[in-house]
């Protein structure tokens, strides 16, 4: 089974049971940590304190494990964009973020680990294109709820905070992170003003 077909596969409605989710979170800290290519059965039991047995019970094969840690940690991160999605308030969004990394740097680590092995690996593509779909469709979702809309937009204000995020797990950014968003929210908000503005002049 190819990495694609192990993410199609997964259940829409992903539910993890206690060992399941320990096993999930180990991974992601196996490739934060050493790296994607470290990632075997044998170094996800060790990180959890199991027999490797286990791993391969619950998985059966390491592209499933590594589609299923990939939605483990989007489940844990796309909330992140918005404190109340849907609401169209602009000063709600990425209100968390900061401290979602900070709380959680493994899964951000993991994440970019799966980018840059992409480049390497072209059967990798499959979820990384996954992984930057969840995030745009999200983060388009709550633009256009705060009546800012456009693909471009998206693009250009994920890539903000996908290059934001991953300065601030490697630490190479004098700028707090939280004074660089909310410059972003003020941006966001004049758009949005003058989008009203121009809506109503019409």
């Amino acid at each position: 089974m190819t990495i694609e077909e192990s993410a199609a596969q997964s259940s829409p409605t992903r539910a993890y049971g206690t060992g399941r989710e320990a096993l999930l979170a180990a991974a992601i800290r196996v490739v934060a940590k050493r790296g994607l290519r470290h990632l075997t059965y044998r170094a996800v039991a060790e990180e959890a304190g199991v027999t490797h047995g286990l791993v391969t019970y619950h998985f059966g094969t390491r592209e499933a494990l590594l589609a299923e840690a990939l939605h483990y940690s989007l489940d844990r991160s796309v909330p992140g964009l918005s404190d109340a999605p849907g609401s169209g308030r602009i000063e709600s969004l990425f209100t968390g973020l900061t401290n979602l990394v900070e709380s959680e740097p493994d899964t951000q680590a993991f994440q970019y680990e799966l980018i840059l092995e992409s480049r390497r690996n072209p059967t990798m593509r499959p979820l990384v294109r996954e992984l930057y779909d969840a995030y745009r469709s999200t983060l388009r979702a709550e633009l256009a709820a705060a009546g800012l809309d456009g693909d471009a937009l998206t693009h250009l204000v994920f890539a903000a905070l996908d290059g934001l995020v991953f300065q601030q797990i490697c630490a190479v950014n004098d700028v707090p992170t939280d004074s660089a968003l909310e410059q972003l929210r003020q941006i966001l908000a004049t758009m949005r003003d003058r989008a009203r503005q121009s809506s109503g002049d019409d």
